[in-house]
């Protein structure tokens, strides 16, 4: 457990720092020339859909660990349970991540440094990663994780993409930014996930072991 944990976290973190040499090297051109295209142009007519698509990132990833609390601990469903625990554990994982690196990397929004770049808000944080993007491909892989059928990924997924395209289509994170928070939000919450199950099988050892 602890050697694949290791592993997992070991490739996030060259993962992370390829991105930020991206960001530092002739790629970077790139970067913004993508985030140009899709932002310039982009059907401005859904805009109100990505926007809606964006604000419901924080409301959503709330509800998910909640609702599993509530109707685990109504229907006595343990494995609910553990798995809304595991879901609270990886948001707070995600969080710390994120937020760290946003402040470690300290890259300039977008519009910061380009001036063509239209967002539909300023944001004051720095824009590596994106946090929306990290928070909901956290809340997505925790759902899959608790629910491994299709009919959950799919809609699960395609909501989390549906959030990263936004935060380019509105100007607010380069295409670097929403793939390191994909990267950042679906392993923080298969690290809390495989933790808890570690944790769960050593219980249960130590159980039967007290019982013998």
């Amino acid at each position: 457990m602890e050697k694949t944990n290791f592993s997992i976290c070991r490739f996030i973190v060259i993962a992370l720092l390829s991105f930020r040499i991206v960001g530092n090297s002739y790629a970077q051109n790139a970067d913004i020339n993508l985030l140009k295209n899709i932002n310039l142009h982009r059907n401005k007519s859904l805009d109100g859909v990505t926007v809606s698509l964006t604000n419901s990132v924080y409301p959503i990833a709330g509800v998910v660990p909640v609702g599993e609390l509530v109707v685990g601990y109504i229907k006595h469903d343990s494995a609910l349970i553990t798995s809304g625990w595991s879901s609270v554990a990886a948001l707070g994982v995600n969080f710390v991540v994120t937020f760290g690196l946003k402040y470690a990397v300290d890259r300039p929004r977008p519009y910061a440094t380009y001036s063509f770049i239209a967002p539909y808000q300023h944001d004051t944080d720095p824009s590596f990663p994106s946090g929306h993007t990290s928070f909901s491909f956290c809340t997505a892989t925790s759902l899959y994780l608790a629910f491994p059928r299709w009919y959950v990924a799919v809609p699960a997924y395609a909501w989390a993409a549906g959030v990263g395209y936004s935060r380019m289509a509105l100007g607010m994170h380069y295409p670097t930014d929403v793939l390191a928070g994909a990267v950042i939000g679906a392993g923080s919450s298969y690290l809390s996930f495989k933790g808890n199950e570690w944790l769960h099988n050593r219980r249960k050892h130590k159980t039967a072991k007290h019982e013998l």
